[in-house]
């Protein structure tokens, strides 16, 4: 949730969702993890601005139900799939677990809690295998 848009509660969605349908006026969120409707909802400067049928503290996460998330395509994931699992290196030394999966420029970047970044491509992730909660990492990266 990001900085406030006039006096009666609207505010900016900052790293909004490309599906503008997640903010219309009746759609359903999720505010750090309550459910919330969207009762007002409009564009401004190319972003959403919604105001909820209740407060919500500014930095709070907004989230859809995962059940509403339309499967990914094959050797797609979701960021937050990925937080959380293991990443081992083709050698098997243990590298970290993913903390937080960040947006980059000319692709994501896997932060693990050991310290290490690591770039979201074919070259270095040579397997996620979310089953066994780990991330196959290329020799090299780690």
């Amino acid at each position: 949730m990001g900085k406030p848009h006039g006096l009666d509660g609207s505010f900016f969605v900052e790293g909004a969702s490309d599906n503008e349908a997640r903010f219309v006026k009746g759609a359903t969120l999720r505010v750090n993890g309550e459910p919330a409707t969207v009762v007002a909802s409009k564009r401004s400067r190319g972003r959403p601005v919604i105001r909820l049928d209740q407060e919500a503290q500014r930095g709070a996460e907004l989230a859809v139900p995962r059940s509403e998330l339309p499967p990914p395509a094959e050797n797609e994931y979701y960021a937050f799939e990925l937080v959380g699992l293991e990443a081992v290196d083709e050698g098997g030394r243990q590298l970290g677990r993913v903390s937080e999966v960040q947006p980059g420029v000319a692709n994501d970047v896997l932060e693990l809690d050991s310290g290490l970044a690591l770039p979201l491509v074919d070259a270095c992730v040579l397997e996620v295998d979310l089953e066994r909660g780990r991330i196959l990492i290329a020799r090299g990266y780690g």
